[in-house]
This record gives structure tokens, sequence and C-alpha cells, in this order.
């Protein structure tokens, strides 16, 4: 029968320390190797904006549905990075949280504070890993980052287009009949295009406000999450 003095031990041993180290080693190796596929769909957005920006405008007489085209492709890729995010940031918060709880008392005061049960909360992530943030949250979160950029280039560079080319445009009537798209009206077109553009800037706001809420009601300092 385990001893409860034992169960609520107030220290750790100098190989349990080292093992918390060599794990501290291990959260930051992985939130990095995470990280840098966070950085590599963002590339592929711009990129592929990139090569959608030089198709339409490569001549006054060359279309612009490239630039309506290659937002399939950054939505695509903007869920592939919010699921990736929601991977990262859960090696994020482990190593944060030893950094916080772990390395920083002890830098500061030589003690552990093993008495807050810091490390009862990490043991439990490891025991029930789980998502620390919603997917919703992810993408919002990633739009305020950096996708919210992309999308307000592609927007200006489609407007820009459509009013400079192939002749700078004479009235609204023109540049609906420009945006037209095979049996699809210009009205419509834009219209998409204004709903695909507010639906993602909402989601920005509603995930702001969302982390702002959560982090009220947080009754401790924690990060995970």
């Amino acid at each position: 029968m385990t001893d409860r003095g034992e169960k609520n031990r107030k220290s750790l041993t100098t190989s349990e320390i080292t093992a918390v180290a060599h794990l501290y080693r291990g959260e930051v190796y992985r939130s990095t190797i995470w990280r840098t596929r966070l950085d590599t769909t963002t590339n592929w957005a711009v990129v592929t904006l990139g090569v959608a920006l030089s198709i339409s405008f490569a001549s006054p007489d060359a279309s612009p549905l490239p630039l309506v085209l290659v937002g399939v492709l950054i939505i695509f890729f903007l869920m592939q990075e919010a699921r990736r995010y929601r991977y990262f940031n859960v090696w994020r918060a482990r190593a944060r949280w030893m950094e916080t709880h772990f390395y920083a008392p002890m830098l500061d005061d030589g003690d552990l504070h093993l008495e807050e049960n810091w490390q009862k909360t990490l043991a439990n992530d490891y025991l029930h890993p789980r998502y620390h943030v919603p997917l919703m949250t992810a993408i919002g979160r990633r739009i305020r980052r950096n996708y919210l950029w992309i999308l307000m280039i592609q927007s200006l560079a489609y407007a820009g287009k459509l009013a400079v080319h192939p002749t700078p445009v004479e009235n609204l009537d023109q540049a609906f009949q420009r945006a037209d798209v095979g049996p699809l009206p210009g009205e419509i077109v834009i219209g998409i295009g204004l709903v695909y553009v507010f639906t993602w800037i909402g989601i920005a706001i509603w995930s702001r406000n969302d982390d702002n809420r959560r982090a009220q009601q947080r009754k401790t300092d924690s990060s995970m999450g």
C-alpha cells in the first residue's frame, strides 16, 4: 500500500529532475517540428497566390478567374494549417507549462513549488491527451496570424484586375460584366467573393473574442490552451 507521505511528497530526486529536463527538450523539439509544418502550409498559400497573380496580370486580356480559383487552394491550406496548429499547440503548451512551473521557479528561488500540483496537470495531459483548442478557434487564430493578409491581397488584386484591365473601368455594370464566369453573372461571382471574405473575417473576430473569454474564465495562469 502506498504511503500517504510518499503520495504527497514535496520534492523530486536528481534522476527525476533529469527526466523532466529531457522531457522538456522533447516537447520543444516536437513544437519546433510542427511550427515548421505551419510555415510550410503558409508558404504554399503564398506561392499559389503568387502564381495566380502572375497569370491574371500577365497581360491586360488575361482572365481574373485564377484569382477566384486560388481561393479554393487557400481554403484547403488554411484547413490543413489549422489542423496542424492544434497539434503544435499541444506541444507548445506542454513546453510552456514546464518553463513557467519548473524552470522559472527553480531559477527564481530554487523551489519547484510542487505543492501547487502543476506536475499533476502535466501528468494528466499525458495520460489523457487531447486537443487544447477547438478547430474553429484554430482556424481563427491562423487567419489572424497569416491568412487575413493573404485574403486581403487576393481580394484587392481581384478588384484591381477588374478595375484596370483591359482598360480602366467606367461604371459598375462594366465591372460586373468583367466578373462573369461562364453562365454565372458577375453580380453572383462578386457576391460569393464578399461572403467568402467576410466569413473569414467573422471567424477571426469570433476566435479573438473566444480567446479573450477563455482567458477570463481560466482560474489559473495555465498555459494549457
